[in-house]
């Protein structure tokens, strides 16, 4: 873990993966990550990017988003394609890379608020529904994985990021039916905890507030990704309890939309300010923190993006060498 320094969040702009996995084994080396690129249309986008790697569950786009299908059709299939290509990319362009390597998905309790069943609400009304689903997921990913280790022997250890902006709602009970005009029951904790141990202890992200730190970690997560910006005191004691045991803190310290970059002291110091606040050891911060963007770089210009990841790279450099330096000015 100590070595990771920084890595993105997973999508980038544009259509050119080759590029984009080009930029991404050269500005964060430490943590590479199989880009996304939304742009490129349907089945490219973070729900059906994932649902191409679901083992007996096929999804099909109808005017209301995702829904499972009987068969896979042609949005199934360009999903499918679109991941292919890019594991092609990988392979070629990091035929001689040695590492880590992240893979993000979208975790399934997003993915349950996202895909509607065949005939009526979303999954997530369907208790069964979800645990088909979660355990589809774990195994589609866990093929995934082995296909990336085979295309790029290099690699040394595979990082997996669920992406779970939604489960804040889903914990919460504010996620909408389909129909829009209800709530669906929240979800018991535990249930959380119980799905994530079906994954190899992964990287949580989730871009929305009320991230639920203590339901991660008691679920076994290796770390959690969160946007700075949206940390607050009262998320103290909970982020204590995570550096406590043992997890990596994944820190969005840049904007993930196009924005002037600050220098590298002041990219660095969220990290560690909170480091200092919660009084643990200056020489832990590097190993437990993790730079990256607020949030994925669909949004942003090519040059930014690069950008974006070369200044959490440099600021990981001042938390490594450093740490107190980046509290100078304050």
């Amino acid at each position: 873990m100590s070595t990771w320094e920084a890595t993105g969040v997973g999508s980038h702009p544009g259509e050119d993966h080759i590029e984009a996995i080009k930029v991404v084994l050269g500005e964060v080396p430490r943590l590479p990550y199989l880009p996304e690129l939304p742009a490129r249309g349907v089945g490219a986008d973070m729900i059906g990017r994932t649902a191409a790697l679901l083992v007996d569950l096929s999804v099909e786009v109808q005017p209301s988003g995702w829904r499972l299908s009987g068969r896979p059709g042609r949005d199934h299939r360009r999903a499918v394609d679109h991941l292919r290509r890019d594991i092609d990319g990988l392979e070629e362009i990091g035929h001689d890379y040695a590492g880590p390597l992240k893979l993000q998905v979208c975790g399934p309790w997003t993915l349950a608020s996202s895909i509607e069943l065949k005939y009526g609400d979303k999954m997530l009304a369907d208790a069964g529904a979800v645990r088909d689903l979660t355990a589809s997921l774990a195994q589609g990913l866990a093929d995934h994985c082995a296909e990336v280790r085979r295309r790029v022997p290099g690699v040394s250890e595979i990082v997996v990021q669920l992406d779970e902006p939604g489960l804040p709602g889903v914990l919460a009970g504010t996620v909408p039916t389909a129909s829009g005009f209800g709530r669906l029951a929240a979800v018991e904790e535990w249930r959380v905890e119980e799905s994530l141990r079906l994954f190899d202890a992964p990287v949580v992200h989730c871009c929305a507030p009320g991230v639920p730190f203590d339901v991660l970690r008691r679920g076994g997560a290796k770390g959690v990704s969160v946007d700075a910006a949206l940390l607050r005191r009262r998320n103290d004691d909970a982020l204590g309890e995570v550096f406590e045991a043992g997890m990596a803190l994944f820190m969005g310290v840049v904007p993930g939309r196009d924005a002037r970059l600050a220098d590298v002291k002041a990219v660095a110091r969220p990290a560690v300010e909170l480091w200092r606040r919660l009084g643990f050891e200056p020489d832990r911060l590097a190993g437990q923190v993790v730079l990256t963007p607020a949030c994925g770089l669909a949004g942003a210009s090519p040059q930014y993006a690069r950008a974006a990841l070369a200044a959490c790279r440099n600021a990981a450099q001042v938390l490594k060498d450093d740490p107190a330096s980046g509290m100078q000015g304050q």
